[in-house]
């Protein structure tokens, strides 16, 4: 029985023999291919294997440098780095399938809320292997947890850096700025100057225009990573971080504070909703405080601001991220007849001569149209001391008629009307002076002789900047230099020697006769003695000025326009009016006022009392009341 088993057999096992002789060639061809590749890796290409794995593992990164600081006058610090706890994700590390269960974890750990997590991740500079900040000032605590708790959280590091404080807060931040992340879409032009994907960047103020001088210079050090990607240990440091140069302001806090205490005074009485007062020195340009309200604190930035923070800021309808000093330019009102009485004296229409007059009425003609002296009643006979004493209207629409627009244009250009004075800020805006050439630009035509009355007093078509206003009286009280404001005035090494130091810059000197300028001046004293300023005469010290209203909107129901209020002003230091010592320039600007006086007037009365620290207070209180029943020039 067992042998016929074996023969019937046979058949099957002689067709199988072959199938495992194919089976064994394929097996020796394979193993001898990977034998073959194998001793290809390892021994023709070992080293330049070798070399690529501690690539990986061994990388050079850059060192971020420290940021400089920021001093004011007096040494008072500004602007200082504190270390901070970071979260950053590296996007390559974080699994597409994890990520929403990572978000939401960073999420209730951080108390971000989860789109706003994805909207970093998504709008990273940078490529998928580079990190990504989600969260900035992270309390140690929570970077603690989310640190020992890196495996359930894949891509994430937690980081310590620098991070901006900054003291003063609200108080300086129109002028500091602060710094924030660099976005996408600037990355590829910054990239070249060593910028990466999660730098930050000065993004206004003085943070964003001496940016260069500040950033300093990043280092690279030599790394070792594990297999995750994740930092084991420096092995070397290849070029140490050059920390930035830091920045002496010209802004004496002191006088910020007084400036800032004497506009939310009136602000509060009167319910302002926006206001300026800035201080400068006419001899050197400097300014010595600048309030823009309302305003914003720039630790929310420089924490990491929230959308909704963020949003409430850009929807705010009085725009307390924009600083309403040099970037917003409004109606000048009669502080404009500086220009218009320069002019007319330059020009010879009229002269210094006390007996040289012109006739203020109730009213001036020009075809069917009445223009208004402010009062409505007229001051008679004027020489050009009272018609700038009394702001007489319809004296300067005489005036203006004489020049003609375009006469007028050449003498506001010579004070810097027109143009952007140059202070060292970002946004300025240029203001408008009118002209027969601008207007056929704009509207097809030349201007009309009311225009021409209009502009002689500030109005109509004229707009300017706080700073333009300031620094045109600045330029009176110095006798003719128009200089280039600046909020800083040295900069500083980190051992902290002067690398540069700020001179007065020259924008050009006015060509305009000193006589005329000395007529101005004593004009502008004449404005404070004649009382049309209330008791501004009173004080223990000699004030010269203008004051102004610009009416603006429509009218209410009993046909009144709002207005915005000025006063510029300057101190001469020998306390004589026609000597051009002054060293102290201060002006106010109250938005929409409607107040019963000018309370730009007594916004700078209650700065120099704080300022000149004077033992008696003559503020108007009842002149602040908020009411539209009084307009004053």
């Amino acid at each position: 029985m067992s042998t016929g088993y074996l023969l019937e057999d046979q058949p099957t096992r002689g067709r199988l023999l072959p199938r495992f002789l194919a089976f064994a060639v394929i097996v020796v061809l394979v193993v001898g291919a990977l034998s073959a590749r194998l001793f290809y890796l390892q021994v023709s290409r070992g080293g330049y294997y070798g070399g690529l794995a501690q690539d990986n593992r061994v990388l050079l990164q850059p060192i971020p440098s420290a940021r400089g600081l920021m001093y004011d006058r007096h040494g008072r610090e500004l602007v200082r780095n504190v270390p901070a706890f970071s979260v950053r994700v590296r996007p390559a590390d974080l699994p597409l399938s994890k990520r929403p269960h990572v978000v939401s974890q960073l999420s209730t750990l951080l108390g971000i809320p989860d789109v706003e997590i994805n909207e970093s991740l998504d709008r990273g500079a940078g490529s998928r292997f580079d990190l990504v900040r989600v969260a900035s000032d992270v309390p140690p605590d929570i970077a603690r947890v989310i640190s020992e708790t890196h495996l359930d959280l894949p891509g994430v590091e937690v980081a310590i850096e620098a991070r901006r404080d900054y003291p003063q807060g609200p108080l300086l931040s129109q002028l500091v700025g602060y710094t924030g992340p660099v976005a996408a879409e600037d990355l590829e032009e910054l990239k070249d100057q060593g910028y990466l994907n999660d730098d930050a960047i000065g993004r206004t103020g003085a943070e964003a225009v001496y940016e260069k001088e500040l950033r300093g210079a990043y280092g690279v050090e030599q790394i070792e990573r594990d297999a995750s990607g994740r930092k084991i240990r420096v092995l070397s440091t290849v070029r140490e971080p050059r920390t930035g140069n830091s920045l002496e302001l010209s802004v004496d806090v002191q006088a910020q504070r007084n400036a800032e205490k004497a506009i939310r005074w009136a602000m509060d009485l009167a319910g302002l909703k926006r206001g300026v007062v800035v201080v400068m020195n006419p001899q050197t340009g400097e300014i010595l405080a600048m309030v823009s309200l309302p305003t914003y604190d720039n630790n929310l930035f420089a924490r990491g601001i929230s959308n909704a923070d963020f949003q409430e800021l850009v929807k705010d309808p009085d725009q307390p991220l924009l600083n309403h000093a040099i970037s917003e330019q409004y109606p000048p009102g009669s502080t404009y007849k500086l220009v218009t009485g320069t002019g007319g004296l330059a020009d010879g229409y009229i002269s210094s001569d006390p007996s040289n007059k012109l006739l203020s009425q109730p009213f001036l003609t020009l075809g069917t149209t009445k223009f208004y002296e402010w009062n409505q009643r007229g001051w008679g006979r004027l020489n050009i001391y009272d018609a700038f004493g009394h702001s007489s209207d319809t004296y300067f629409f005489q005036v203006a008629g004489m020049l003609g627009i375009d006469r007028l244009a050449h003498w506001a250009r010579q004070y810097g009307f027109g143009e952007p004075t140059g202070i060292d800020l970002p946004a300025e805006a240029r203001g408008n002076v009118p002209t027969n050439e601008w207007k056929q630009g704009v509207f097809g035509e030349d201007i009309f002789p009311g225009e021409t009355y209009q502009a002689g007093i500030g109005q109509g078509y004229d707009t300017a900047t706080p700073i333009q206003l300031l620094n045109a009286y600045a330029a009176l009280a110095n006798g003719g230099r128009l200089l280039k404001p600046q909020i800083v005035r040295r900069i500083l090494s980190p051992e902290g020697q002067v690398v540069r130091d700020f001179k007065p810059e020259l924008i050009r000197e006015l060509d305009v006769p000193k006589d005329v300028l000395r007529t101005m001046r004593e004009a502008s004293r004449r404005v404070v003695t004649i009382r049309h300023t209330y008791n501004l005469v009173d004080l223990p010290i000699v004030v010269a000025g203008k004051s102004g209203t610009a009416e603006f909107g429509r009218r209410d129901e009993q046909g009144r326009l709002p207005f915005h209020s000025w006063f510029a002003a300057f101190v001469p230091k020998s306390g004589n009016p026609s000597a051009a010592d002054s060293e102290l320039a201060v002006l106010a600007f109250a938005f929409d006022s409607r107040t019963k006086g000018n309370v730009a007037t007594e916004i700078v009365k209650y700065y120099l009392q704080l300022h000149y620290e004077l033992d008696v207070d003559l503020r108007n209180f009842d002149l602040v009341v908020r009411d539209n029943f009084y307009r004053g020039n």
